[in-house]
């Protein structure tokens, strides 16, 4: 079994369910300590968070991850235990193991072996990691780059290890995310019977109304670089348990990913006028805005081209689909962002899965990379 395989399995067998690390940093930091690397940890609240830093010159180079996973759902329905971190046949079974505990195993050795080979390499290495990817994000990489601001330190490029392969390791690489925009809209009417209808005011008969206007919007056709964006309600809640009473609110939690032609501004305004045609008495709590960001073709993105071309033999597709990640966080502060990473296929899923063979192509990839920006 190699390096990769190994620190990726021990990563998996710590059920680091967001935001408890379970010491999956600890155990980065150790591997990495005797390489030269420096760990800072900044907690925030209950999330925890690693800066482990190689050098003290620019530029600087980061890989960013997290060491969270989401929960497993009920574990009877597991084919292998989801913290067994089990190897059958070529594949690591796991909760993370796409998602993103391979990745982070791939960054470890990609720079175990770039500082063995290039003890003198220029500019600075460094790894950013998070208990809080996976949660509200709102204690890890944001509080983090705010902290590297207040210390002067600046991140040139950063390769974010999200899982971003569709068919085959590295066909894909995301050059920039679509922003987030989620809220929890509540409307209020008056409660009643539902035999006296003339009496009350159903909240969940606008709230319909609503949704089915907003589920409808076309919001935007998207660019040459962002898909279009869209609307979803994850969870809609009302009524008091008893089926004869009209209740007194509704509730709906929604999220729009969002094309930069539609400044998140003008989406909240249409989303409160619509929300005014079907009811009186409503609020919106928004949650914290994901801003989306984009990578243009330079630095970076020659070098993560190049090295995944060189690797595997084939060059990847630009994308800017899927959800967000942390780097729309780090991508304000100036830094080049490009996200690289295992298949997505079983990410979130039961039963997440990741070819064994692909980490350690992973792995040969982020050493590339290193080798292209800094020597």
């Amino acid at each position: 079994m190699t390096a990769t395989l190994r620190i990726a399995q021990d990563l998996i067998r710590r059920p680091s369910v967001t935001p408890d690390d379970k010491g999956c940093q600890d155990l980065i930091a150790d591997q990495l300590i005797p390489d030269g690397f420096t760990p800072q940890f900044m907690n925030f609240g209950e999330v925890r968070n690693l800066w482990l830093r190689r050098g003290t010159q620019a530029p600087l180079f980061v890989f960013a991850g997290h060491t969270d996973v989401v929960p497993t759902g009920p574990e009877e329905n597991w084919v292998h235990p989801p913290f067994s971190g089990e190897m059958i046949d070529g594949i690591l079974h796991g909760r993370g193991a796409a998602d993103m505990k391979g990745s982070l195993a791939a960054m470890v050795t990609a720079c175990q072996r770039f500082v063995q080979a290039h003890p003198d390499h220029r500019g600075s290495i460094a790894l950013l990691l998070t208990s809080d990817e996976e949660g509200p994000a709102v204690d890890g990489t944001v509080r983090v780059t705010e902290t590297l601001s207040g210390q002067n330190e600046t991140i040139d490029w950063c390769l974010v290890g999200e899982p971003t392969s569709s068919e085959k390791l590295g066909d894909t690489v995301k050059n920039g995310r679509r922003g987030s925009l989620g809220g929890t809209l509540s409307v209020r009417g008056t409660q009643g019977h539902v035999a006296y209808p003339h009496l009350a005011d159903n909240p969940i008969h606008r709230l319909a109304a609503i949704v089915r206007e907003l589920s409808a919007a076309h919001w935007d056709t998207g660019n040459e670089y962002f898909p279009a964006t869209t609307f979803q309600v994850s969870n809609i809640q009302g009524g008091t348990g008893a089926t004869n009473v009209i209740p007194g609110e509704a509730k709906a939690e929604f999220n729009l990913r969002f094309c930069p032609d539609s400044p998140a501004s003008s989406l909240k305004e249409r989303i409160e006028s619509i929300c005014r045609d079907h009811a009186d008495r409503f609020e919106i709590d928004w949650s914290p805005l994901g801003a989306p960001y984009q990578t243009l073709p330079g630095t970076l993105l020659s070098a993560v081209e190049d090295s995944v071309k060189a690797v595997t033999g084939y060059a990847p597709q630009l994308s800017t689909d899927g959800g967000t990640s942390d780097g729309r966080f780090i991508a304000p502060t100036g830094a080049e962002v490009v996200e690289l990473g295992p298949l997505n296929r079983t990410i979130h899923q039961v039963d997440e899965v990741v070819n064994a063979d692909d980490l350690d192509t992973l792995s040969n990839i982020y050493e590339k990379v290193l080798d292209r920006l800094l020597t």
